[in-house]
Parts: C-alpha cells; structure tokens; sequence
C-alpha cells in the first residue's frame, strides 16, 4: 500500500509509520515501511538513519539486494528500509535505465518475507511516484481538511490515472481533523464518507519520542483513529488478495 500526495506537509508521513505500526503490532503482520521520500521521515520517526549516503538508490540501479539495507524497529515485525538523500535523483535514473515496474518486482520480491509493506512516497508526479501507482494495491491519500478537499482528491485521481492503464483502489483520508474549525467541519461534511484521523498534539510528539501514537499514546482518540482506519485498509487488502 502507498501512502500518497502531491502535496507535501498533509501527514504523509505520519500516516505511514503509524499504519505500518498498526499493521505490525495490532494485526501480528510481518511488516515493512520503505521510505521512498528524500526527507526520510518514516525512518527518522522510529529513530533509525541509512546506513550510508547513496545505498537506497543502488538498490533500483545496481539491484543491490534491499535486504542488506532493511533495518529492525524497536517492535517485532516491523522492519524499516530507510531513505537517503541519493533518492532526489531516482526519477532520472529511473528514467535512464528504462525499467517501468522496477519497484513492482523489488515489492514483490520481498512480499515473500512481508505480509504488508506500505510505501511512504515522495509529494510529486513522477516516474518514481508512477511505479509506486504500479506496484501498489491500494493508495492511500491524505488530504488537508478544507472546502478543496475533493478537488485536491480528483487531481490526485487524475495524475494517477494519466500515468498507469489500470490503477489500484485509491482511498482519500481527511488529515489533521479539527472540528473546533469552521472550514474543517465543512469538509467532513461534504465527504461524510471519507475516513478522518483527528488533529492531536500527540501526533505531533511522535516526532519528539521516536514512537508511533499507537505506542505513546494509545488510549488517544488519534492512536484509535489510526486503527480504525488500519483496519479498513487490512480487510481491503485481504479482499483483494483473496483471502
């Protein structure tokens, strides 16, 4: 599954470590985040860095095998393969060596030791966001609260059906939902059905902890936001894998 917005600062980020923690500790799944955003937020917010400078990119280029980058969390069955700034320059590379499902035989290859892996994508339109779009089967979008919400959502919808024949579900989540506000009300309801994870100062102290709010905070309504969410998501894929 990828976590994916062309925007960036929605909670991409977030979203991916607190679902890859979800799908690790609440449903007992072998787990793997790839972080394939430049920023490498996904690593940072579990306290792990790469273990070198240009090593993520080789494993597209070189096909250097990704399990020799994969690093183990803090929490059984949640492993990390971390991004590093050498990724800025994956979409010309991509590009260069001409491979368009590079990224749908690396995920699966490794689906053989992952149940669920969950891609933290970067907040662009590009080769590297068009393979994700290929190799995932579900997408994940979220989206800042605002009267726009479903307009962003469309343009999302169309960059990805512009870029692949056949894409995968695409499901929108209101982020950082603050009912208090006037605009955020508005936009939950005119998409009554859309999911929402609460905005929560507790989310942001995950960056602070190095821990996913299902762990620091898990009575929070955002911590059970989050696994609500999870596990709509994990009936989706089981469904689409035929379990």
């Amino acid at each position: 599954m990828a976590i994916y917005s062309v925007k960036g600062g929605v909670g991409k980020t977030t979203f991916s470590a607190n679902l890859a923690w979800c799908s690790a500790v609440l449903s007992g799944h072998s787990t793997l985040l790839w972080d394939l955003d430049a920023a490498g937020g996904s690593g940072f917010l579990y306290g792990l860095e790469p273990k070198g400078s240009r090593l993520a990119e080789e494993v597209f280029s070189r096909e250097r095998s990704p399990a020799a980058l994969i690093q183990h969390t803090a929490w059984d069955n949640l492993d990390i393969l971390p991004a590093d700034e050498s990724i800025r320059a994956l979409d010309a590379q991509l590009m260069q060596i001409g491979k368009r499902k590079r990224l749908a035989k690396l995920t699966s290859e490794l689906a053989a030791q992952y149940e669920r892996i969950v891609l933290d994508c970067p907040p662009v339109m590009n080769e590297l966001s068009a393979q994700i779009v290929r190799a995932a089967d579900l997408v994940i979008v979220p989206l800042p609260p605002s009267p726009l919400s479903a307009r962003a959502f469309d343009l999302v919808v169309r960059e990805i059906a512009g870029n692949t024949k056949r894409h995968p579900p695409i499901l929108p989540v209101l982020s950082m939902l603050d009912m208090r506000r006037a605009l955020h009300r508005q936009a939950h309801e005119a998409n009554p059905n859309w999911p929402s994870i609460p905005y929560a100062s507790v989310v942001e102290q995950c960056a602070v902890h190095q821990q996913p709010v299902g762990a620091l905070a898990p009575n929070s309504p955002a911590a059970q936001a989050f696994a609500r969410l999870w596990a709509a998501i994990d009936r989706k894929l089981d469904e689409k894998q035929g379990h």
